[in-house]
């Protein structure tokens, strides 16, 4: 691009650039623009999808002392009052989510 490229439009160029599937090199190279431009609009829109992201809600969590029994479970205590019991070896992440949905 030999033309003085606006805002706006780099900003199309990073989106189309995301979505193309190419390398940097290979995008700039096809559309005939410098690959460090790209690479500039490239940072500045990831880095502007970052902080729209949703912030992380932290919990309150209460330790407390080993259940007596010989079961190994893990009991969580949603804000609602609801308790759920995991067995020790449980997906993480299916945990967040369970605990998650139970916090709507």
């Amino acid at each position: 691009m030999s033309k003085q490229v606006e805002k706006p439009e780099w900003e199309r160029i990073a989106e189309a650039f995301e979505a193309s599937g190419q390398t940097q090199r290979e995008f700039a190279l096809a559309r005939g623009v410098r690959l460090s431009t790209l690479q500039s609009w490239v940072y500045r829109r990831r880095r502007a999808a970052t902080a729209r992201a949703e912030p992380v809600r932290l919990l309150p969590v209460q330790v407390a002392t080993a259940p007596e029994t010989s079961e190994s479970v893990l009991e969580v205590v949603a804000a609602s009052g609801a308790r759920v019991r995991f067995a020790v070896g449980t997906d993480v992440a299916y945990m967040a989510r369970l605990v998650a949905a139970l916090g709507r």
